[in-house]
């Protein structure tokens, strides 16, 4: 970069003074001057509401007079009075770029001609502990002109920091002779190197700190669409045309030619100029370098840049659209900005004439083997042609030319052309429902051709959903449940979702399917229910996108129920029979049960990696399997006594071999609804278990058994019964560390309880090691002999992130009595914590009401348990005032208690 003098700064004359103050002296004036700019600059930020990027080029200002005085000082010290240096102090890296982040830190070069003498060496070291006695963070290196070259050379990250060099204090001849020697070995070296370089590099950067610019706690700087992809832009355009700022590439006079239209400059100054004022305001909350922007600094940023609520849109929410938005720009500018430079610097490529007629038909060619627009093609007249390349490179196997990305990208804007149009539709719909329809669709979403045609999609895009357990915005997760289906069709699903990846081959209504899951979110944002307003909206649209009354109607009501399958797996118990017959009574059709079974498949999987496991698998197949049969005619749901009396068959039947008195004892023990919750081999291990605690008279029994296809381990503990057990297992669970996901508890007729919980691990696996296993009975021990303050233990129990505690989630207990003909269901929203599952049981046994069954799901930081209650009677609880109360007291509990210090 261009030589910068740095001239001397009001407070720190006391450094000239000669001879020079001692060092103790020195350091406590820089120490007061560093705070003075740190805090001047922090305030004058928050005052002034300045943009990020002026902060930015202010602050390093600042810091050059201080780095310059601090060179003086230290060749003063040195070396005496009046010592001229003979090396050059340089800044490099983003402060050589005259932008520095409050707490970033600071790159120095010192360049010399031949390397460094003694003297030269005692003034750098002298400078560098003071810096770091400032509490300065400082990266260095000290090199010679030529060694700088050969570095440069051998290490691209060497070569970067060396492009940004900035002249800083020191010999100025030294630093021109090493400017123009760089400059001399990068033409030499040629731009192919870096650009290749720079882009291996981006992607490890990428796939380290996520490769979607739409992840709802994005890292600034280093993740897709931030500073770094920017700054990327920047040192390409600098390496090729020797430019410093993004406007010397617009207009045809330009380097290049025009690489950049002035609206598209204007685009990268305001994603750089936003992107620094985030990274000003993350700096400042924290009072460090932190770069992501984590659920706990969001509303803060957002409040602290002047987002506020509009209309139904919460101010964090405004923000972080606003941010996603903005990387979305960043990625389009690198669509459009690297393809060009690439081939300025190397030249244009050959293009290479259409191989056949219909591809010249459709207005396309090829260059260097990729698909692109035709030269001669006006996109404007024909704005089809962008759906048109989709379909074509996706049918013949064709990358898409980074040129012809650069031309979708400023034409997208025509798309608006195309709504409407019978043919534009029918092309829409075969892209959507062809083969690796998600990689399309994502382009096309990128480069900002799908909210143009489907203005719908719009109200979508950058759209977060502030919940920890949404890991993408609202458009990016749909087009990941989209790439789901993709999966599903190509069999790579089949041990993980093998039900669906079954069905999915046999689903007669598959344009449907594919056009529900690219609604089912599309209202999300608009206050209400989603599923609702999404139904109407599948209405209006579905007959633009050219699908037949029929489909529309499948869609809209696939859309309304997308959330059915999974609650009623997930929060009902699905051995009660009126859960079956009350999800076929809406289902209504085998054909209907398949496309919601899929796509409740793919929008799960499309949440986040740790959503889907094998214990919900297992939950939607068996929900599947019995629904299904149903619906298929043979009411497979046969009166209670009949399946008691065939559940207590195939326990005997499983029992064989064992004496005759034995079978008949365990079989006296079971109430009707015991022999309904379990299958044979379970009833069998029920019976051994009860056999030895019998024969040695142990108060408690404890047995564990990994369940390792439903991914969950089974803990099941046989102990006289006493009201609150079901709250005091749940407590030393927790203190185990094991999450409970299901339970069913029953009272046998000798008094004894046999209560069964299914858990996992945090990472929602079954807990499979020894150790752990056998520390859960303990704890179950301790905990049911008193031995164990149960409460406190769970107090010191890890708690989930502090950045996860910005997200609210209002307590809510819902109680009914229609689930179920013989249970009343209680179900419970709240923040999950540790111990939540304890304090709630214990309200409930509090209240005189039996828990059967307990059905435990997590989202995010949103804990939903459901229960299904009696009285001590074995009857619903249905006195409106017993409610009332009941309600009230698992709300209490919900409360969490203040956290020991």
């Amino acid at each position: 970069m261009a030589e910068a003098p740095v001239a001397s700064q009001p407070g720190l004359d006391g450094l000239e003074i000669l001879p020079p103050p001692p060092r103790e002296a020195a350091l406590a004036l820089l120490r007061r001057h560093l705070s003075r700019i740190q805090g001047g600059m922090q305030e004058r930020f928050e005052r002034e509401n300045l943009p990020g990027l002026t902060a930015a080029r202010a602050l390093s200002s600042e810091m050059d007079g201080l780095i310059a005085a601090i060179l003086r000082y230290s060749l003063a010290a040195t070396s005496g009075p009046g010592a001229a240096p003979r090396f050059a102090l340089a800044a490099t890296g983003g402060y050589g770029r005259g932008t520095l982040a409050p707490y970033s830190d600071i790159d120095l070069l010192f360049v010399s001609d031949e390397p460094l003498d003694a003297a030269g060496r005692r003034a750098v070291e002298f400078m560098l502990y003071l810096l770091w006695d400032l509490g300065v963070k400082v990266g260095h290196a000290t090199r010679s002109i030529p060694e700088c070259l050969v570095d440069a050379k051998a290490d691209t990250t060497v070569q970067t920091a060396l492009l940004d060099a900035r002249f800083l204090e020191g010999d100025r001849g030294v630093y021109a002779r090493f400017d123009e020697a760089y400059s001399a070995a990068r033409a030499e070296w040629g731009v192919g190197q870096f650009l290749h370089a720079k882009q291996i590099e981006r992607g490890l950067r990428h796939a380290r700190y996520g490769d979607s610019p739409y992840l709802v706690e994005p890292h600034i700087k280093e993740g897709r669409g931030g500073l770094r992809d920017l700054q990327t832009m920047y040192w390409l355009a600098r390496y090729a045309f020797g430019v410093e700022k993004m406007w010397q590439l617009v207009g045809p006079d330009s380097p290049g030619g025009g690489l950049l239209t002035a609206q598209e400059a204007r685009a990268f100054r305001r994603a750089w100029s936003f992107l620094w004022s985030v990274r000003f305001h993350l700096h400042y909350v924290t009072g460090r370098a932190e770069e992501r922007l984590t659920f706990d600094l969001q509303p803060v940023v957002g409040a602290r840049m002047g987002y506020t609520r509009h209309g139904k849109q919460d101010g964090v929410e405004r923000f972080m659209k606003h941010l996603f938005l903005t990387a979305r720009e960043v990625v389009r500018l690198k669509r459009l900005l690297e393809p060009a430079i690439e081939r300025a610097a190397l030249g244009m490529p050959a293009l290479q004439p259409a191989p056949d007629e219909s591809m010249r038909r459709a207005g396309l060619t090829l260059a260097d083997g990729k698909l692109l627009f035709a030269p001669d093609h006006d996109i404007a007249a024909d704005p089809a042609v962008m759906l048109r390349m989709m379909r074509m490179a996706r049918d013949r196997g064709l990358e898409i030319h980074p040129l012809g990305l650069r031309a979708l990208i400023r034409n997208a804007r025509y798309a608006t052309r195309l709504r409407g149009q019978t043919g534009a539709a029918m092309l829409f719909l075969d892209i959507l429902t062809g083969k690796n329809s998600a990689r399309w669709l994502r382009l096309l979403n990128e480069a900002g051709v799908l909210s143009r045609l489907i203005p719908e999609w719009a109200r979508i895009v950058g759209l977060m959903q502030f919940d920890t357990y949404h890991v993408f915005t609202v458009e990016e997760h749909t087009i990941e449940a989209i790439g789901v289906m993709n999966a599903l069709e190509r069999g790579e699903l089949d041990s993980i979702a093998p039900v669906a990846s079954e069905l999915v081959g046999q689903v007669q209504s598959r344009r449907a399917l594919y056009a529900a899951i690219l609604l089912h979110d599309i209202a999300k944002g608009r206050g209400g229910d989603h599923s609702e307003l999404g139904a109407g909206i599948a209405q209006e649209l579905c007959p633009r996108l050219g699908l037949s009354p029929e489909e529309t109607e499948t869609v809209s009501w696939l859309v309304l129920n997308h959330l059915l399958v999974s609650q009623t797996a997930f929060k009902r118990d699905i051995d009660d029979p009126k859960t079956i017959l009350d999800l076929a009574e809406v289902v209504q059709s085998p054909e209907r049960l398949r496309l919601l079974l899929v796509l409740t498949v793919c929008d799960m999987r499309a949440v986040g990696p740790k959503v889907w496991n094998g214990w919900k698998a297992t939950l939607l197949r068996e929900l599947y399997w019995r629904v299904a049969e149903v619906l298929a005619g043979g009411l497979s749901v046969p009166e209670r006594d009949v399946r008691v009396a065939r559940a207590r068959e195939a326990a005997a039947a499983a029992l064989e071999g064992r004496p005759a008195k034995e079978v008949e004892h365990f079989l006296s023990l079971g109430y009707p609804g015991y022999w309904l919750s379990f299958d044979p081999d379970t009833h069998a291990r029920h019976a051994a278990l009860i056999r030895e605690a019998e024969a040695t008279g142990a108060p408690l029994t404890v047995r564990t058994e990994v369940l390792e296809d439903r991914a969950v381990t089974e803990v099941t503990v046989y102990t006289a019964d006493h009201p609150g057990l079901f709250s005091r297992i749940a407590g030393a669970l927790a203190v185990g560390g094991a999450s409970i996901v299901d339970a069913r508890i029953h009272t046998m007729t000798n008094g004894m309880a046999l209560d069964t919980f299914w858990v996992q691990d945090a990472a929602g696996g079954a807990l499979d090691a020894p150790h752990r296993l056998a520390r859960l009975s303990v704890m179950i021990e301790q905990a049911l002999s008193g031995r164990m303050r149960i409460t406190e233990e769970i107090r010191k129990v890890k708690r989930e992130p502090a950045r996860l505690r910005a997200v609210t989630v209002p307590p809510r207990v819902v109680i009914d009595n229609h689930a179920s003909n013989t249970h009343t269901v209680i179900e419970v929203n709240g923040r999950d914590r540790p111990g939540l599952l304890h304090d709630v049981t214990a309200a409930i046994s509090g209240q005189g009401v039996q828990i059967a069954s307990a059905h435990v799901t997590t989202y995010g930081v949103r804990a939903v348990d459901v229960f299904y209650v009696k009285d001590l009677f074995g009857l619903k609880v249905e006195n409106e005032s017993k409610l009332d109360v009941l309600r009230g007291a698992v709300l209490a509990a919900m409360t969490p208690e203040p956290e020991l210090a």
